[in-house]
């Protein structure tokens, strides 16, 4: 497993960064973000949907679990939020497998969650706040 490391010192830093880790993760569609609450998954996920395309606002699907987006007209993005889910079943009842077999971009918020549930191969991306605000991104890429 090789890993990546970035330092984004501004929300701005973002872009750059996100465009460099969609060129460096060939085909995998599925990207898993942990981080504390704050750390900045959903501001990297807008980022990474700007990247591929998104024109849509992107928001946090906190309430609705999942939201989908159009990505340059094309390929679907699928941008989930595990945080409230109370267990694995909820996952299953919303057919979780059913949009991991898609193809289609899945960008999860709160994988622990759903650990057990995960496919692989899985982008692992882990976001930590710095103590000068920048982020430090970590990426466990599986190959």
């Amino acid at each position: 497993m090789d890993t990546l490391e970035f330092v984004a010192p501004t929300r701005a830093s973002l872009d750059p960064i996100a465009h460099e880790l969609l060129s460096l993760i060939g085909s995998h569609r599925l990207l898993a973000f942990y981080g504390t609450m704050g750390a900045g998954k959903t501001t990297f996920i807008q980022a990474i949907c700007r990247a591929l395309g998104v024109a849509s606002e992107v928001t946090s699907p906190t309430f609705a679990i999942v939201n989908e987006y159009q990505a340059n007209g094309e390929a679907l993005v699928y941008h989930f939020d595990f945080y409230r889910l109370k267990d694995i079943t909820e996952a299953l009842d919303f057919g979780i497998d059913e949009y991991f077999d898609s193809g289609s971009w899945c960008l999860m918020e709160w994988p622990e969650k759903l650990e057990m549930l995960l496919p692989e191969p899985l982008v692992r991306i882990f976001l930590e706040e710095q103590p000068d605000a920048a982020r430090r991104i970590r990426v466990e890429l599986p190959y």
